[in-house]
């Protein structure tokens, strides 16, 4: 089979490598189509390495059809040969075929695409995950969602609207504001326009504070922003795309009982990702088949223009995800 690796001088080459082969407990996977994250930029700069096991190549989410079953999995699963799954994967999806153990599928929803379906499984399990699980969100909370022309609050903005919070979200232009309103948050901030911080001052002097924040940006404003949270609030950093360094008022965090909490789903144990990935279907898919969380499809290339589609990734100007189509001829 072939799979994109990447080489000394870090280009990428779509290039042949051995097909893999299931273990007892695993399916064989034809992949159709891969997306990205920008976890795989950071593996690709040596930063982000695979789990011990997974394949060196990238790729953490894909879409695809059951081509062979382990005995074990045969006979634990419901898994038949021609299933149409999506798949979360700790790495090797940049490829034609991959190995996964039988309870990290999911079956592709009602009425979405291969390239839809693809789109599904990091994203949609890090939103649970942050939402849910380390933010404990229920109707009625506001939640802040970092920088909201990404992949991420693609997904996040409207499964919390779906699930009855309201949603509060930067962007750095007005251009980015005007694109991403489809997605439904209820305040758009342009952080190039405005501090976020006096935002949610105002918004605590309204008596309408932030419940939960989801921060992938991190840098020195987000300091600023935690003395205007409401009492109990939660903010998860799960990156820090803008800077590592930021300064705390501590006295404000334990007299307003704010948690900082750091998340990340990659490093969760296969059990616990197991588990949350069957929270997904059951809870989450229902509202994709109704059509209230769709999956927000920035663009489509083909993987043998993994470059582009990595430089697209890089710029930080796309709204939604990118996917990838794998080619079998």
């Amino acid at each position: 089979m072939k799979a994109i690796l990447v080489n000394p001088d870090k280009s990428l080459v779509w290039t042949d490598v051995p097909t893999p082969v299931p273990a007892d407990d695993e399916v064989l996977v034809e992949i159709c189509c891969a997306a990205l994250n920008r976890a795989d930029l950071m593996q690709r700069d040596g930063d982000y390495p695979p789990p011990p096991g997974c394949p060196e190549w990238m790729g953490l989410e894909i879409s695809g059809y059951v081509r062979e079953l382990g005995k074990t999995a045969q006979k634990m699963s419901g898994w038949k040969i021609g299933d149409a799954v999506c798949a979360l994967l700790g790495g090797g999806g940049y490829a034609q075929y991959v190995t996964v153990k039988y309870d990290m599928l999911m079956p592709v929803p009602k009425g979405r695409t291969m390239e839809e379906a693809a789109a599904i499984p990091e994203a949609y399990c890090t939103s649970y995950l942050n939402l849910f699980i380390e933010g404990g969100a229920k109707a009625g909370d506001t939640l802040l969602m970092q920088a909201g022309a990404s992949g991420l609050a693609s997904v996040v903005i409207p499964m919390a609207k779906a699930f009855g919070l309201r949603v509060i979200t930067t962007v750095i232009s007005d251009e980015m504001a005007e694109r991403i309103k489809p997605l439904g948050a209820d305040i758009i901030v342009n952080t190039a326009k405005e501090a976020l911080s006096d935002v949610l001052r105002a918004q605590l002097e309204a008596g309408t504070p932030v419940d939960i924040a989801i921060d992938c940006l991190g840098g020195a404003s987000m300091g600023s922003c935690l003395p205007y949270l409401a009492r109990g609030a939660r903010w998860i950093m799960i990156a820090a795309l803008t800077g590592q360094i930021t300064e705390i008022d501590l006295k404000n965090i334990y007299v307003r009982n704010v948690r900082i909490i750091g998340s990340t789903l990659r490093s969760r144990t296969p059990e616990f990702k197991a588990e949350l990935l069957r929270k997904l279907v059951a809870e989450v898919f229902p509202k994709m088949e109704q059509g209230l969380i769709p999956p927000f499809i920035y663009r489509v290339l083909p993987i043998t223009e993994a470059e582009t589609a990595h430089a697209i990734m890089a710029e930080g100007k796309h709204n939604g995800k990118i996917v990838m189509t794998v080619p079998h001829d």
